[in-house]
């Protein structure tokens, strides 16, 4: 509902008398309606405006405004009620039309499906809440790409008959023009199969006019000269013009009826330009006759589609990745600006658990998540989260955030505590203190999943003699793992940033300890002075290793071991003695020099859009740098600097299966002119056989097969940058025995370049803009008081092996916890003041249940009122079936052989319908009324379900329609949801009363 989506000046149909002093002798006839037997151009006026980009958006709007709401909810504030109630007019005659009606035009590559949920849902409350309307056409036609989550989630579940999109591959367009097949029904969902298609359009050439037919006030397009007493009148001739652009664009359209899309970036600013020459146009093409030109909307146009009872070809997967030309690959914005990429993942994942706070202690008009949202939302807009604004508008950005958590700290403090925001780069002022004589430190963790978890913790501490017991007084086990002179100068680093000075002291420690937290609660740690010698927490032993050693050290608690070689192979033996997994592993850094493409006859640089490597270089460990292992009860940890710009650090954890992976690369050194591309790939003897999976948006994952596309012939001319694809949860590969998984934690671009490779890439630093309009290179920098140098990113991947087929229950629980940490929140106790006044443990939920392993609660949010929002989410996909010939008993059969249909999910138990029990997630209230909604909630689920348009598609489904299955409505005695796979239900939930309840 912000720029793009609402500040869209649709069809204001003019009268006679609008215009009649613009011609002495000549009224224009607009009125024009359908045609039947002519074909039809749909005039559709349209602007585009980010909200941040080259500006901020504050700069775009009016320079000085501070507030974070989007463009058309900022100017409709500020209109007087004589204003509203003309544009309330226009929206009710149809004449105005709000599309796609977020607070911004998400992206749809860097972005995860419940931030993209959100900022959607933001945006149609606005819009239901001012003009009791509800959106019916989606409208992404600038992200860089288009993903299956937002056809189908994003689509087709929040109520859209339609979605029209812009950009798609240069090859992919070309063969559609030639097939007529621009316009399809989109089956993004392999689980929902034609439950959540929709009627799909790309535009012939982006989002703009056609040539010739631009109207802002210093365009070049020649305009329509009707005055025959005057030179260069010159009706016939753009009659012709338009003609022939029309026939045109219908020769690679299906049906009589086309769309223009008359606007593009920054237009309307002068809006009676543009409309002076529409009217004309309108007036004197319909006297010509030969097509039929009309004022018209995007939901004008898709009736008039349907109308025409066509067979549309059936669309599946996505448009990833996207190049507008011969090398020329938009698949660098995956990772550039990987800091605010992982800014906004953490500010998610933690918005998501405020609200739940919020839920429990009660919804306050002074204090409370709105801020933090609005930030969020605005975040995901195609220029924010991609990292393809300038330097200052990423820096706003990240200043709306901020704004944004501190407000809604106040509300998190005032549940549990005060937090840290920077302990990931081990800093916490409360851990850090000296404990004084007699008092002790308490830690509050929170979960916001649905399901128990039992998680190692690490925070920092000053001194070595510490204990820690439970809530209970019973001593958990503990381990003190010294922090590395790389962390301690990150960190005071970061600090100096932060706060403006250098921190007093430095902790020497890492305390790593076991919690066990209860779903949707809390438990609380105590954190002591040890009182006698030998009582204190486990010291970690350490032992350094040089590269020229070729020792062989194992590492590892439980089930999995890794036997790590000292030399510079660093291959690595991985062993999980339970699954009977044994594989070699090696992991290693590279990088890519950015192309310089200044003097090419066709110029294209590398830059903040653009993937378009220069040659790969392997960096290789540096001469006599040592390897340091850290081992004890709980953790183990293996230290390697790569070299002077990159360390890292491989641990294993008591209790888990995975191999974790931080990393800490740059400044990436720019000395020699060059711009760099850091990658790290992991290399195992899978045999995937070119194919690949990755996700979409953190939710369905689809298959890629290297140097191939399903839709067209690829001609290959960047191999490694047209093999790039968005990860936001993970990627993995199998064969006929193992699946080898790795899962990320924030944005990031991927591949698989090598059969049995994985490859990331964490981190851009280029010195030449690529020519997309930003205007700048994207060469990040710090600077703390005078002394800058380039960014330095801090980061973690996960990765695991499996036997084929079991893979799947780790990337989506473990993927769910990376995007949902632990809460952490600390107080000081002195003697058992705060255990005695406080309470220790608390679940949000009844005691003895749990959500199930395939339900996550991805929305958990009071409304104005006292009604609740809730979203459930199954998180697993049902792939379809297949036939396969077993054998039958000779006795039963003549041939011995016979057909048996197998369902395929992603996991053998959990890709099935499963039950929640609203009961007992909300125990302590009486339910009196549920209500299921669309997605973004602005509408009923059963009142969206009947104005559904129903397409018709060309050939037999990929898919049986009578597998797809969903959920039955909920009993409203029973009060139990039913979720098919994939299937996101979202309700609306009155309690009999609704008593603020403090926790």
């Amino acid at each position: 509902m912000g720029n793009e989506a609402v500040m869209l000046l649709w069809a204001v149909v003019m009268t006679a008398g609008i215009l009649a002093g613009e011609s002495k002798y000549m009224v224009y006839n607009t009125s024009q309606g359908i045609v039947p037997d002519k074909l039809n151009v749909h005039l559709v006026a349209h602007t585009h405006d980010d909200v941040g980009w080259l500006k901020t958006v504050d700069q775009y709007y009016v320079g000085s405004n501070n507030s974070i709401q989007a463009f058309f909810q900022r100017w409709w504030r500020d209109q007087s009620e004589a204003m509203k109630l003309v544009v309330k007019k226009l929206v009710n005659s149809g004449q105005l039309e709000f599309i796609n009606g977020g607070m911004c035009m998400h992206d749809e590559a860097a972005t995860h499906y419940i931030d993209m949920i959100d900022q959607t849902t933001l945006g149609h409350h606005f819009i239901k809440e001012e003009f009791n309307v509800t959106p019916r056409i989606g409208w992404q036609i600038d992200p860089f790409g288009h993903s299956a989550v937002q056809a189908y989630l994003l689509g087709a579940e929040v109520g859209f008959d339609s979605f029209f999109y812009g950009r798609i591959d240069y090859q992919d367009r070309a063969k559609r023009k030639s097939e007529k097949s621009l316009e399809v029904v989109w089956r993004g969902s392999k689980s929902l199969g034609s439950s959540s298609q929709i009627f799909a359009g790309a535009s012939p050439e982006n989002y703009e006019p056609p040539s010739g037919f631009y109207f802002e006030v210093n365009d070049a397009s020649p305009v329509v000269q009707d005055d025959p007493e005057l030179f260069d009148y010159n009706v016939q001739e753009r009659v012709n013009d338009f003609v022939a652009a029309a026939v045109a664009q219908a020769n690679i359209t299906r049906t009589n009826h086309i769309m223009w899309t008359m606007g593009t970036d920054f237009k309307y600013q002068y809006a009676h330009t543009w409309f002076r020459q529409l009217d004309k146009l309108i007036h004197y093409v319909n006297l010509d006759g030969r097509v039929n030109a009309l004022y018209s909307t995007p939901s004008l146009y898709t009736d008039a589609k349907y109308a025409t009872d066509q067979s549309w070809p059936i669309k599946t997967d996505d448009f990833f990745p996207y190049a507008d030309r011969e090398n020329a690959y938009w698949t660098g914005y995956f990772t550039s600006r990987p800091a605010l990429k992982r800014y906004v993942r953490v500010m998610s994942g933690y918005y998501l658990a405020a609200r739940q706070l919020e839920f429990f202690k009660g919804r306050s008009k002074s204090t409370n998540t709105d801020s933090l949202g609005d930030a969020l939302a605005i975040a995901q807009h195609h220029d924010a989260v991609t990292g393809t604004e300038k330097q200052h508008v990423a820096n706003d950005y990240a200043k709306r955030l901020s704004i944004g958590y501190k407000e809604a700290e106040i509300l998190v403090s005032s549940s549990l505590a005060c937090l840290c925001p920077l302990l990931n780069v081990s800093y916490c002022p409360a851990s850090e203190a000296q404990l004084s004589q007699g008092k002790n430190l308490i830690v509050v963790i929170y979960n916001s999943l649905g399901w128990k978890r039992a998680e190692i913790i690490r925070i920092p501490v000053v001194s070595g003699d510490v204990i820690v017991h439970d809530s209970e007084g019973k001593e958990i086990e503990s381990q003190l793992l010294p922090l590395v002179d790389t962390y301690v100068s990150l960190r005071n680093y970061h600090v100096k940033a932060y706060l403006g000075q250098t921190p007093v002291q430095t902790p020497k420690y890492w305390l790593a300890f076991a919690v066990s937290v209860p779903p949707l609660g809390f438990s609380s740690y105590i954190i002591s002075n040890a009182k006698r010698p030998g009582s204190s927490s486990t010291r970690s032993s350490v032992h350094t290793f040089h590269t020229s050693e070729s020792s062989a050290v194992e590492v590892g608690h439980g089930n999995l071991k890794l036997t790590f070689s000292m030399d510079h192979g660093k291959l690595t033996e991985y062993v999980n003695s339970r699954s009977l997994v044994e594989e070699t592993v090696k992991q290693s850094y590279g990088f890519y020099t950015g192309y310089n493409g200044t003097n090419d006859k066709l110029p294209q640089n590398a830059g903040a859009y653009i993937f378009r490597p220069n040659g790969t270089f392997l960096i290789k460990p540096e001469e006599e740098v040592s390897s340091t292992i850290m081992r004890g009860p709980i953790i183990d940890e293996v230290h390697q600097r790569i070299n002077s710009w990159i360390y890292q650090v491989t641990r294993l954890q008591k209790g888990k299966e995975h191999v974790e992976v931080e990393y800490i690369v740059g400044p990436v050194p720019i000395e020699d002119g060059t711009g760099k591309e850091v990658v790290t790939q992991i290399t195992t003897n899978v045999d995937s056989n070119k194919t690949f999976y990755t996700d979409s948006n953190g939710r369905d994952f689809i298959e890629r097969i290297r140097d191939y596309r399903a839709d067209w012939d690829l001609k290959v001319n960047q191999p490694v940058a047209g093999n790039y694809y968005p990860i936001n949860l993970g990627i993995y590969m199998q064969d006929a025995k193992k699946e080898f998984s790795v899962l990320v934690d924030r944005s990031v671009g991927g591949s698989s370049i090598v059969d049995g490779q994985i490859e990331l890439m964490l981190h851009r630093r280029l010195l030449l803009d690529d020519s997309r309009g930003v205007a700048e290179a994207l060469n990040e920098t710090v600077c703390v008081v005078n002394d800058c140098k380039g960014l330095i990113i801090q980061g973690k991947l996960y990765y695991k092996i499996d036997p084929r087929g079991e893979g799947s229950k780790w990337r989506r629980s473990f993927g769910q916890e990376i995007y949902s940490p632990l809460l952490f929140a600390f107080s000081e106790q002195e003697g058992d003041n705060w255990i005695n006044s406080h309470r220790p443990t608390f679940s949000g939920i009844d005691s003895s249940y749990s959500l199930p392993d395939n339900v996550a609660i991805i929305t958990l949010q009071e409304l104005v009122g006292g009604k609740v929002l809730l979203r459930l989410a199954h998180l697993y996909e049902h792939l379809g079936s297949t036939d396969v010939l077993v054998q039958r008993p000779e006795s039963l059969t003549v041939n011995g052989l016979f057909n048996i249909r197998l369902v395929i999910g992603e996991d053998k138990d959990l890709s099935v319908l499963t039950n929640v029990e609203l009961k007992k997630v909300f125990p302590r209230k009486k339910i009196s009324k549920v209500a299921e909604v669309s997605l973004s909630a602005n509408q009923e689920r059963s009142e969206m379900e009947r104005k559904r348009l129903v397409w018709k598609v060309e050939g037999p489904s990929k898919r049986n329609d009578a597998e797809i299955r969903r959920g039955r409505p909920v009993d409203p005695t029973a009060l139990t949801v039913e979720l098919a796979p994939m299937e996101i239900r979202t309700f609306v939930i009155q309690f009999v009363s609704n008593p603020a309840s403090s926790i």
